[in-house]
């Protein structure tokens, strides 16, 4: 499957996407591809960004040096990344607004259908067939703009997103390696190599951020890849597989929710927010230990991919998502206790 012509693909993908992210480090300012600070962001200047365009051209230019069949059969599924691609280009230049977006997505799963890309089924659970029938395209659309959103959420620190995303990639690509899947491993493998390229002029500092057009891409890749997947592992697997984006995002919300507040109300609540206060501002050992801990996750994916015993998976999953409710609010409640007393003394 990986043999010479297709690691040359990888080698001119990783090209490609430097070439074109180094380029938009310089014109992307001209663009109006820019991210201007708030009192959400970490970063103090104006940054450009829009990087998930080098992304996508390298991904593309590749594809079209090295053309296979691939191409054609699953021709759908490229046109509904592409489409998901474009919105996120419009998001970065702020021509776009939250509801067109996730009816692009929308358009994007229909397309998916169309290809047989669907989660028809939920596996066995407590000894129940759970087959979706009329409700898999809804559920399949729910879960796709879920998890696309989630990785989006995510993409608040240097390398972040981009070190996650390699993470899963890599296991979704592993997984396809194993079970013979070429269009896993050769979309992961492509993306892969783009995000190495990526990281390299995100990694803190920063000088380039990949924008919606690499979070929204990049979430709906992944979310592709893990219906794909549910050819050869268990569904539930795929929470772990996925893991960080999905509990911080249902950690969030209903945090947010406990509160009265919107689900969608931007804050500082996130996974991410937390751990870098832990860790002193210290992006880096933040951004490490977040991969290092996806990275745990995802191989007890793997362990547990072909559990027939679906039911045992699902509740660790569901006690880990309430340990990591309590820890979370513990630290929330710590940061917010020492902020206080230390602005009690400042008074003084």
């Amino acid at each position: 499957m990986v043999d010479s012509t297709f690691l040359f693909k990888l080698v001119f993908t990783f090209a490609a996407a430097f070439v074109a992210i180094r380029l938009l480090v310089r014109y992307a300012p001209a663009l109006g591809l820019v991210d201007v600070p708030n009192e959400r962001s970490h970063h103090k200047q104006v940054t450009p960004r829009g990087a998930g365009i080098g992304i996508m051209a390298g991904v593309i230019f590749a594809d079209l040096l090295v053309w296979n069949d691939m191409i054609l059969t699953h021709a759908q599924t490229l046109i509904a990344i592409f489409l998901v691609f474009v919105v996120g280009v419009l998001d970065d230049h702020r021509d776009t607004t939250p509801k067109t977006k996730f009816l692009v997505i929308f358009a994007a799963v229909l397309l998916l259908y169309s290809d047989g890309i669907v989660i028809d089924s939920l596996g066995t659970l407590f000894g129940v067939d759970l087959p979706l029938g009329w409700l898999a395209l809804p559920f399949t659309m729910f879960a796709v703009a879920g998890f696309t959103n989630a990785l989006n959420l995510s993409d608040g620190l240097d390398g972040l997103a981009g070190s996650l995303s390699l993470v899963i990639l890599g296991t979704l690509a592993l997984i396809g390696y194993e079970n013979g899947d070429e269009f896993i491993v050769s979309i992961a493998l492509s993306f892969m190599a783009a995000i190495t390229a990526f990281l390299w002029f995100n990694w803190n500092p920063a000088k380039i951020f990949m924008g919606d057009s690499g979070s929204l891409t990049l979430g709906f890749v992944i979310a592709v890849l893990s219906i794909k997947a549910l050819a050869y592992i268990q569904p539930v697997s795929i929470l772990f597989i996925a893991a960080l984006p999905i509990l911080d995002t249902v950690t969030v919300m209903v945090r947010r929710k406990r509160s009265g507040r919107s689900i969608f109300a931007p804050d500082k609540l996130h996974l991410h927010h937390i751990l870098l206060q832990f860790f002193n501002g210290n992006v880096r050992r933040t951004v490490s230990w977040m991969a290092l801990l996806q990275t745990g996750f995802s191989v007890t994916g793997i362990a547990l991919a072909e559990s027939s015993q679906q039911r045992y998976t699902l509740i660790l999953f569901v006690i880990m998502l309430a340990i990591f409710y309590i820890l979370l609010s513990d630290m929330i409640a710590r940061q917010n206790k020492f902020a206080y007393h230390r602005k009690k003394r400042r008074k003084r």
